[in-house]
């Protein structure tokens, strides 16, 4: 049994060695044999669970795992898009969506700390020719979302031309700046755009000059169209390709590999001071919220940021503390938030769980062809196969409601709704949700008292008392 043991792990590390890049082999061999067999273990438990998660099709992407500056653990799983003839590799770019906005507030900072602008600046000092409400707004309030500067929806702008037209015809602000928060890509627009005012540069030339030349992100890519070297395509649940977005420029693709080179640089203050790192890291209008670096949990020492443009979803943690740093990047809309957070735990021993099948998925042609059926399939899978799929995670239900709104099938999305608030009577979310459908249905009164519920249960961030105030003024004009 010994023999069999020691084999085993040689083998393990092996594998281990295998996912280092060929800069780290030497210092590998360095490593105590007892600290080795550790690594194995390790190495073995996250394939397992991402080869489980992959065949249980929960994930379609590609993973990275460094710990202690070196690449401990490096895979692809499934194909660059819907037609599954390209196998994923290292060197594919994916729309990492919101986790781009983090290269224009370090812009921001890196011309701060070159004394070229002020956080404080009232951006009206910029002459971008917007309304008079610029001259309240502050850099400081772009780039921790407090700037109350009308929304720009991601289906509405084709580009930066009209984009321009939302701000510049918008008379009012939704709040006082400073007051509240809200996460919008307005804030993101005028930042790029005072970027350019400042530099001189276009946006994209800035950053690849002073960010993505600097830490030698060689694979990384601004707004690829399709068919460009390396780029995925994102695909649904029913294998077919997502709609190309046609939004705003200025967003940066790039590999799991660049994006650790970003994260790193971030780490090491090769681009910007600490000071300037945690002032964008943290946000002192709303803690609980993130700034433009994603969430920060300071008694952890945690960075978490993850983006979603469409079916590509992606997220990385960066653990200060235990020197840890996890990416994952999807062109499927998949479990990364789970898997991301069960690799932690993993990599710190503690328990962790793979995650289970999706109820969503295994429902959810029944549900769209009969809601009925569905919730039927829904009970039956409950009663035979409980621990097997994801009854536990409310979301799983709320994004099925969601598919079948979005699909025009609202009376069976008030079902699913109805099914998921039954089966999560504390969640407020839900209720949320399910006065959401109600609202599209016109049911006004059924609307109110799901907002109603979703405020009593802790409230969703203000929007069901929004939605209550909406409603209200439809029932008096009527």
């Amino acid at each position: 049994m010994k023999i069999k043991f020691l084999l085993l792990a040689a083998i393990l590390s092996a594998n281990v060695l295998s996912a280092q890049k060929l800069s780290d082999v030497k210092e590998a061999k360095k490593t105590p044999q007892n600290s080795i067999v550790r690594q194995s273990a390790v190495f073995s438990q996250i394939d397992s669970l991402m080869a489980t998660s992959y065949e249980r099709g929960l994930f379609n992407g590609n993973v990275l795992i460094v710990k202690n500056n070196k690449v401990i653990y490096q895979k692809s799983f499934g194909f660059t898009d819907e037609t599954k003839k390209t196998p994923l590799s290292d060197n594919s770019i994916f729309n990492i969506g919101s986790i781009a906005k983090e290269f224009n507030a370090v812009s921001i900072m890196i011309l701060a700390e070159r004394g070229l602008l002020n956080l404080d600046d009232k951006i009206s000092k910029f002459d971008l020719g917007l309304p008079k409400w610029s001259e309240k707004v502050t850099i400081r309030h772009l780039i921790n979302y407090a700037s109350g500067i009308a929304r720009i929806d991601p289906i509405v702008p084709k580009n930066d031309e009209e984009a321009w037209k939302i701000l510049r015809n918008s008379d009012s602000l939704l709040f006082e700046p400073g007051t509240a928060y809200r996460y919008d890509n307005s804030n993101v627009f005028l930042q790029r755009r005072i970027i350019e005012k400042v530099s001189g540069m276009t946006y994209q030339e800035f950053v690849l000059k002073n960010i993505v030349g600097p830490l030698k992100m060689t694979n990384s890519v601004f707004d690829p169209k399709s068919g460009y070297k390396n780029r995925t395509s994102c695909y649904d649940l029913d294998n077919a390709r997502c709609p190309e977005l046609e939004f705003i420029s200025g967003w940066l693709w790039t590999d799991t590999n660049d994006l650790y080179k970003w994260i790193e640089g971030m780490n090491s203050n090769r681009l910007i001071s600490e000071k300037s790192f945690y002032t964008i890291l943290e946000n002192p209008y709303a803690v609980d919220e993130g700034g433009s670096l994603g969430r920060y949990f300071e008694k952890d020492e945690l960075q978490r940021h993850n983006g979603v443009s469409y079916k590509f979803e992606s997220i990385f943690l960066n653990d200060f503390k235990n020197k840890i740093t996890i990416i994952l990047l999807s062109n499927n809309l998949n479990r990364v938030w789970d898997l991301g957070y069960s690799i932690h735990s993993l990599m710190l021993g503690k328990e962790y769980e793979i995650p289970k099948k999706s109820i969503h998925l295994a429902i959810r042609k029944e549900a769209l062809n009969d809601t009925e059926k569905g919730i039927e399939a829904y009970y039956l899978l409950k009663k035979n196969s409980e621990k097997e799929y994801s009854f536990g995670n409310p979301s799983e239900l709320n994004a099925l409601g969601y598919e079948l709104l979005m699909a025009g099938k609202t009376n069976g999305a008030i079902e699913i709704f109805k099914l998921a608030t039954k089966e999560f009577s504390a969640n407020a979310n839900l209720f949320d949700s399910l006065g959401e459908a109600y609202y599209v249905s016109k049911q006004y009164d059924l609307a109110l008292n799901s907002y109603a519920k979703a405020i009593k249960l802790g409230g969703t961030n203000g929007n069901a008392e929004k939605m209550i105030e909406k409603i209200e003024k439809i029932k008096e004009s009527n």
